[in-house]
């Protein structure tokens, strides 16, 4: 059966996240210790302690939903997961595949991580930058009420999730401009998001060179699992290919709606199953394809279902 492996990137946080995870896979705390070792900070204490506010900072989701990825992306591993058919991660989670597919190493990924966030937190300054929610649009008519609203101001598509469900990003007055104007053109719903960093829009790009000097200087390898990227939603023909990508990835959009459909119809997947915290990408895979199974493991039983349907015994 061919299967992919996706990852979440921002949202899929929560307080107490991955706590029955860590009870009966040791793989999920050991890789939280190992986190704690390379950046000095307790993230699992932070995850199941900290409140809600403190885990919505970039600062920390960033690092904490990579770790949590690779946690039970371990766990499944060690359970007797077979080599899935692809991989790919929303986001940040493609810091996340990209471990998992063995071009980078678990240190190296993390270190790069925590600096993407630290970079992105500061990119620009405090209130100017946020993101927001257009449902009900066709992703072009959301690309053209940005360009029929922006003036001197940055607003701009970025993450086309699913079909009809498409995130803005840029200044906050330009954003606000944008949701009145969507309702008016027939948006099923409008709403700006509790985000304060105008992620994978052009006002990023600051921060992704900063960003490329890091990427620039870590061993890379060649994948052991096809990687399909955000920005183009395609494979990369070799590690070259690949960087050039991952260099503009925190200015480009996110293309998930033709990631899972290229997963199908390139890769002939029939299960997408989610490795981290929450089950987002599992619902985003539903909205894209129903003929697809869309699976999320972060609690054992929920682990244990994804290993039988592949047909693998724990």
């Amino acid at each position: 059966m061919n299967f992919a492996v996706v990852f979440p990137g921002q949202g899929s946080q929560s307080v107490g996240m991955l706590k029955e995870m860590s009870d009966t896979y040791p793989e999920v705390g050991e890789t939280f210790t190992e986190a704690a070792d390379i950046l000095g900070k307790d993230y699992w204490t932070l995850a199941q302690n900290g409140s809600d506010a403190e885990l919505a900072d970039t600062r920390v989701t960033q690092p904490l939903m990579f770790i949590g990825g690779i946690a039970v992306w371990r766990a499944l591993i060690k359970a007797g997961l077979p080599k899935p058919t692809a991989i790919a991660g929303h986001s940040l989670g493609e810091f996340s595949a990209l471990v998992a597919s063995d071009a980078l190493d678990y240190a190296d990924g993390l270190t790069l991580v925590n600096q993407r966030a630290q970079l992105m937190s500061s990119a620009v300054p405090n209130g100017e930058g946020g993101m927001a929610a257009l449902i009900g649009m066709d992703d072009d008519d959301v690309i053209a009420v940005c360009k029929d609203t922006t003036g001197d101001r940055i607003v701009e598509a970025v993450n086309f999730n699913a079909p009809g469900q498409v995130a803005i990003s840029g200044h906050v007055d330009a954003l606000e401009n944008v949701v009145a104007l969507a309702k008016e053109r027939g948006a099923r719903k409008a709403i700006m998001l509790p985000v304060s960093v105008p992620n994978h829009s052009s006002l990023m790009k600051d921060a992704g060179t900063k960003l490329a000097e890091t990427i620039n200087a870590i061993q890379w390898r060649t994948p052991s699992i096809p990687v399909i990227q955000n920005a183009q939603a395609t494979v990369p023909n070799d590690v070259d290919a690949l960087l050039a990508s991952l260099r503009t990835h925190v200015f480009s959009p996110v293309q998930w709606t033709r990631t899972i459909q290229a997963l199908r119809d390139e890769f002939q997947v029939a299960t997408i199953i989610e490795s981290g915290p929450g089950k987002v990408l599992s619902g985003l895979g539903k909205r894209i394809d129903r003929d697809l199974t869309s699976m999320s493991c972060e609690t054992p039983e929920k682990l244990q279902a994804v290993l039988q349907s592949t047909q693998v015994t724990a």
